[in-house]
């Protein structure tokens, strides 16, 4: 080829590239082009992805459940390194605990924040063949909190010691009772771990509830007969001068409020002791509503009141437990085969 065909065929493919961006779209590209584009492009993604899954796996895991079975089956085991002196935590729930001295009374205070609901759970001390609790075994505290894995137990409300039978109890999600109480206050515990609480559990009231609460989709997974109700929707109660429980007197007391999605409070006033005279229904009312709560209930108190935290009692009591019918505990939900 002599030098003038050489030149016009350059002229012309300068003049052919020139011209392309007026021939084609713009942005426009042939279609195998763009399918060796999008070839390349998912390649270099598979590629990158991998890279990213050898050195960062848990960016691509699905996320953990932490849910644990509504029944009576424990918790996980708790993490021994996962506990200091007064908090625990792992991947699933955090625990911290506290005492205050508030001059004639001393707090023993848990502030709980879990992953999934189903870490409030409930267990009692004896079931029946077919799974149902018992109306009469009891067990102590300590050794329910153990066998039950819990990180953190309280008693709860004592169900058997009712001679009349006349409350309204639910356990991991087995109705025990469905009584109606014109006398006392109910907690419901839902799905969600939400508390609902209900003044003077009348027929009536009982009717209302469970109608509104299944409306709007909700289980009962726990139930509690006792009170009174404390807080109610951020709002402190004016505790009934009449209630039950020597309302009036300074007694060790228990209680357990939500302050927000899955995020509780405890409380166990210490009574009867030289350095600890117990309080009143409304002083514990105030005290609930000044750690923030939304709800608050009172559990049993006197004798009953006990907390236990990794396995210890926490406060100043250190034996003499009351035996009792049921525990209301949080555990762990991290299964232990991910830290053994």
């Amino acid at each position: 080829m002599n030098k003038l065909t050489q030149t016009i065929l350059t002229l012309l493919c300068a003049l052919m590239i020139l011209a392309l961006p007026l021939l084609v779209p713009s942005g426009a590209l042939l279609e195998s082009a763009a399918e060796r584009i999008e070839e390349s492009s998912v390649e270099e993604y598979e590629e990158d992805a991998s890279l990213l899954r050898l050195f960062f796996p848990t960016a691509f895991a699905e996320e953990a459940s932490y849910a644990l079975p509504i029944s009576f089956t424990p918790g996980m085991a708790p993490n021994l390194a996962g506990f200091t002196e007064d908090s625990y935590t792992d991947d699933s729930i955090t625990v911290r605990m506290e005492t205050r001295d508030e001059g004639h009374v001393n707090y023993c205070i848990a502030f709980v924040t879990i992953r999934d609901a189903s870490q409030l759970r409930t267990t009692v001390a004896k079931t029946s063949s077919s799974g149902k609790p018992s109306s009469k075994g009891v067990a102590k505290i300590s050794s329910m909190a153990q066998k039950n894995n819990a990180i953190l137990a309280i008693n709860a409300d004592y169900y058997t010691n009712n001679p009349d039978k006349t409350t309204f109890e639910y356990r991991m999600g087995v109705e025990i009772r469905k009584k109606s109480n014109r006398t006392k206050d109910v907690l419901i515990i839902d799905e969600n771990g939400d508390f609902h609480l209900y003044v003077k559990w009348s027929e009536a009231t009982m009717s209302a509830a469970l109608t509104e609460l299944k409306a709007a989709g909700h289980q009962v997974i726990n139930a509690f007969t006792f009170g009174p109700a404390l807080v109610i929707d951020g709002q402190v109660q004016e505790t009934d001068k009449g209630y039950s429980y020597n309302p009036n007197g300074r007694e060790p007391r228990m209680a357990i409020g939500q302050t927000g999605p899955l995020s509780y409070v405890v409380v166990m006033a210490e009574g009867r002791g030289k350095d600890s005279d117990g309080v009143t229904h409304q002083e514990l009312a105030d005290y609930m509503g000044s750690l923030g709560c939304l709800q608050a209930f009172k559990l049993d108190g006197g004798n009953s009141a006990e907390m236990i935290f990794n396995n210890k009692f926490y406060g100043s009591r250190t034996g003499n437990e009351r035996d009792q019918s049921d525990i209301l505990y949080f555990a762990s939900a991290v299964d232990p085969a991910s830290w053994q």
